[in-house]
């Protein structure tokens, strides 16, 4: 802890490890701009109740407020418990789309006084490059999306309580350059579903140095869903290739397309004869 006075006031800062978490709230202003004033800051205040109950359940502290929240916990697990329980029940209840980035990283915890908060400073705030990070990190993402960065990723990969979901999945989307920071960073989707872990595009502010990796999930570990998603599919396929398969027979049949009146798919013969012809050269 570092005690300084300012201008005759006294501040604390502290340096400690956090996850710093970035909330953003997508089209924010289109928002306002179409619901109006008055309803926007009613509707905004129902989102923040839900988001603050949220943060106070996973033991977060809520640092800022504009756009969205930052927020930071003492533990990843927490921020991370916090982010997909965010994503699975309040953009339900609102209809707004939210991108959160998750950090771990040093930060300084600047005390302001009485005086500036009084005037209305907030009581703690974060300085640090971690804290730019986890907004860079944020801004990478797609609607609805969480995204970690590698030192958040490592701590809490192999952890879970009683809050985390059970389908919760993790996919590395890739390496991106943060705009202002040295070190490329990569970055890991989290999430229940197979959309959470798609891979985001580059943005104003994060370039993709990576290829695009397509998302591959085991059929042990895909929820039922997923599961009944995947064997529709296959059953649609096995369909199609039956379905091709028994109208050439029908089709490369004399008799059958007399009988249908297809008598134009007689090129087939010429086909089926070449075919023939050029497996007896390559048996023989």
């Amino acid at each position: 802890m570092v005690v300084f006075l300012i201008g005759g006031n006294v501040m604390k800062m502290v340096e400690r490890k956090l996850a710093i978490v970035l909330l953003d709230l997508i089209g924010s202003t289109a928002f306002v701009q179409k619901k109006g004033a008055v309803f926007s800051a009613k509707w905004f205040q129902y989102h923040d109740r839900l988001a603050r109950n949220l943060c106070y359940k996973f033991h977060g502290r809520e640092i800022d407020r504009s756009d969205g929240f930052l927020l930071s916990f003492d533990s990843v697990l927490d921020a991370v418990n916090f982010a997909l329980h965010y994503q699975r029940e309040i953009p339900r209840k609102t209809g707004l789309q939210t991108r959160i980035g998750v950090h771990w990283g040093v930060v300084v915890e600047v005390y302001q006084s009485d005086k500036y908060v009084g005037a209305g400073a907030k009581r703690v705030e974060l300085e640090g490059i971690s804290k730019n990070i986890a907004a860079r990190t944020m801004s990478v993402c797609s609607a609805g999306q969480v995204l970690l960065t590698q030192e958040a990723f490592t701590i809490v990969k192999s952890r879970t309580n009683r809050f985390t979901p059970k389908n919760t999945r993790y996919f590395c989307v890739g390496d991106y350059r943060f705009k202002g920071v040295r070190k490329a960073q990569r970055l890991y989707a989290v999430g229940e579903t197979l959309s959470s872990l798609e891979p985001p595009k580059s943005s104003e502010k994060a370039k993709r140095l990576t290829p695009k990796k397509k998302v591959r999930v085991s059929f042990s570990k895909m929820t039922t869903r997923e599961k009944l998603i995947w064997a529709y599919h296959k059953v649609l396929l096995i369909g199609l290739l039956w379905f091709i398969v028994l109208s050439y027979m029908t089709l490369s049949s004399p008799m059958m397309r007399d009988f249908l009146g297809l008598q134009w798919f007689a090129w087939l013969d010429l086909v089926n004869a070449k075919v023939n012809l050029f497996l007896e050269r390559v048996i023989k």
